[in-house]
């Protein structure tokens, strides 16, 4: 597996994805032509896909992160278009809500629930309808779901979550022996996705109009940043979230019991890159993803002094310091929190690349931008790290869309969306017919400035992962404008908030006798939403002795703390 030099392969110099110059618009489904005519021809679209990108942790949504300024070309983006203040996802976890975007159906349609398994490519995604309408497709970056990508003219994929430095990628050549091909790039992977993506665009022939999907690995655990940005928000202290300490006192039992909290499960040397001590055992605790430790072994000599000079005052001042209880917790918070925002920041520097190329190259009003994260992220908040929960850190996911001649520039949207009408809205904007079978609903009413006055007034979501590494229950749930319920149905317990009176989600109100209208009627609409989305899911209790034997275990485990020094 041969290593290759950036200056050999590409040029990452100039981290763009250039554009081709195409016309936009043509005609899409009936309902979606307000603002179009049959004479204009069809945009590109540029479609910049990240992982674990919290909404809060985008300046444009506006945060305790906001006057860090920490994505200054995504909010940029923003301002030339659209902001979806209140989209979520279905089911949040990496593959399953790629695969969720691809065919504009719920995961118990598309088959994949859960991390781990393997997406039928054979089933209808919109790359592989707008490819048939005459569109080129490429992919580079981030895939993540088992089987090889189908719809795609050309493709360069990281394999599983991929490294964060001199990351191996799989491309669509095949070997003699039918395999696909592998090879080694040098640099940071944001950097790298970037560039394969402008390559592409370099090197295209033709005026067909394209789709292009760049989608990238950060801000993934375990949180690198590039080198260039090792050392930003380095002398100052990073706002807490008010629910850092959050005890989940009358929550149900598993939000107390997973493996998922900053205080007990986020490991100092895999996860904070503190370097190992004389005890140390790399096998004790739980959720341990040791990806980002292994991956430092792969550096270059040069990476890896830059690296390491980043880390050494602090990784001294934390031996010598010897802290436990909270101020363990809040300087776990604050080595977490800067190399997720500094990875996310590396995800901004693409943006801008891209745009200026777009800029550049006279083709700003052709195109259709697209910039979402495959689900939100805990940053701290309840204590917690990761997602997976349909509390709304991990449930939001952002979305903003720039298109030019369409949709007003500045302008937001208020209207319940999910990672559903990601594929209906693409096809409708590029004038191809939106199967029936998908479950989503095109945005391009929304994005004209008309949304639909019988828009929908709540959202389903249904995780199907435990009893996966974090050990977060199935739930299903509904939520709507002021309340949302979950059940944890195999545990048989129930969470209800009031999101207008508790924001927070600190206060679960299940139970009370002032909700229990509420309760009730948010019982009937979920059971009205699983139906409508043909989610005939075995949600019924598991036998008491099986509760009792999880519980035990998730107890086990809840408090174990990695931070023998």
């Amino acid at each position: 597996m041969p290593a290759m030099k950036n200056r050999d392969f590409l040029n990452l110099t100039h981290l763009a994805c250039a554009i081709g110059a195409l016309v936009v618009g043509t005609q899409a489904q009936t309902a979606d032509t307000n603002v179009r005519t049959a004479a204009k021809k069809r945009p590109n679209i540029l479609f910049i896909f990240s992982d674990d990108h919290a909404p809060h942790a985008i300046g444009a949504y506006g945060s305790r992160f906001a006057q860090l300024d920490p994505t200054p070309a995504i909010d940029g983006l923003a301002r030339q278009g659209m902001l979806f203040r209140r989209s979520y996802c279905t089911n949040s976890i990496c593959g399953p809500s790629r695969a969720v975007v691809l065919t504009g159906m719920h995961s118990h349609k598309n088959g994949f629930r859960k991390n781990g398994d393997r997406f039928d490519g054979s089933q209808t995604t919109f790359p592989k309808l707008l490819r048939s309408a005459g569109y080129e497709t490429a992919l580079f970056g981030k895939w993540h779901l088992g089987s090889d990508p189908e719809g795609f003219d050309t493709w360069r994929i990281l394999p599983g979550q991929g490294a964060y430095y001199n990351p191996v990628f799989i491309d669509d050549t095949e070997n003699a022996d039918g395999k696909h091909g592998r090879s080694v790039i040098e640099g940071h992977c944001t950097d790298i996705v970037t560039d394969l993506a402008t390559r592409w665009i370099d090197e295209r022939k033709g005026d067909k109009p394209w789709l292009l999907m760049c989608q990238h690995k950060a801000p993934h655990r375990n949180w690198m940043p590039a080198p260039r940005h090792l050392d930003l928000w380095k002398d100052i202290d990073i706002p807490e979230p008010p629910t850092l300490f959050d005890d989940h006192a009358d929550d149900a039992s598993p939000a107390r019991l997973q493996e998922m909290t900053l205080a007990h499960h986020l490991n100092l040397v895999y996860d904070l890159f503190v370097p190992p001590w004389q005890s140390w055992d790399p096998r004790a605790g739980v959720a341990l993803d040791s990806s980002g430790f292994r991956n430092l072994d792969r550096m270059t000599k040069a990476q890896r002094s830059v690296w390491d000079a980043a880390f050494d005052v602090r990784n001294r001042s934390f031996f010598e310091s010897k802290l436990e209880g909270d101020a363990l917790v809040r300087w776990k918070y604050q080595s977490y929190i800067k190399n997720y925002l500094r990875a996310a920041r590396g995800v901004d520097d693409s943006v801008a690349s891209l745009l200026a190329k777009l800029e550049e190259r006279g083709l700003t009003e052709d195109t259709i931008v697209v910039y979402s994260s495959d689900q939100g992220f805990f940053l701290g908040d309840h204590g917690y790290y990761d997602k997976r929960w349909m509390y709304e850190e991990s449930l939001a996911m952002p979305l903003i869309i720039r298109w030019p001649g369409v949709t007003k520039p500045g302008s937001t949207a208020q209207a319940m969306v999910q990672n559903l009408d990601y594929a209906p809205t693409l096809l409708a904007a590029a004038g191809v017919d939106v199967p029936d079978d998908m479950q989503g609903k095109s945005l391009v009413p929304i994005l004209e400035g008309h949304p639909p006055s019988d828009w929908r007034d709540a959202i389903y979501y249904h995780y199907h992962g435990f009893p996966d590494v974090h050990r977060v229950a199935r739930h299903n749930g509904v939520r709507t404008d002021r309340f949302k319920l979950m059940h944890f149905y195999e545990f048989d317990e129930w969470e209800l908030y009031d999101l207008e009176k508790d924001p927070d989600e600190l206060h679960n109100v299940y139970g009370k006798s002032d909700y229990e209208d509420i309760a009730q009627g948010l019982k009937h609409r979920l059971r009205e939403l699983a139906k409508e989305c043909a989610d005939g899911t075995d949600t019924s209790a598991k036998p008491s002795a099986w509760q009792s034997e999880w519980r035990a275990k998730l107890r086990s485990t809840a408090g174990t703390e990695h931070a023998n020094r």
